[in-house]
């Protein structure tokens, strides 16, 4: 596939969106994933901040936002858990 086709392709497709709109339901669905995953990414930059102090640190990638993100601060606690006894 050439560049171009693809840029056509996409270019029908927003052009259809604009005409049809975007379905709610999995648009709602995507839009609230994405929050709880902007929220894990706080929790984890939070914990790191403070929990430098005493010598934790939780790397911050995808399967760690997920987690964070999705289970909230529990999921934050048994990341921390794993880092205390499982990797040091």
């Amino acid at each position: 596939m050439t560049s171009t086709i693809v840029i056509a392709v996409m270019v029908v497709l927003i052009i259809v969106l604009f005409f049809i709109g975007a379905p709610p339901k999995p648009t709602k669905f995507v839009g609230q994933s994405l929050i709880k995953l902007g929220i894990g990414v706080l929790f984890l930059f939070f914990f790191n901040v403070f929990g430098g102090e005493f010598g934790l640190h939780i790397p911050i990638n995808l399967f760690t936002v997920f987690i964070s993100g999705f289970l909230g601060i529990l999921g934050v606690v048994s990341l921390a858990a794993m880092q205390i006894f499982l990797v040091t």
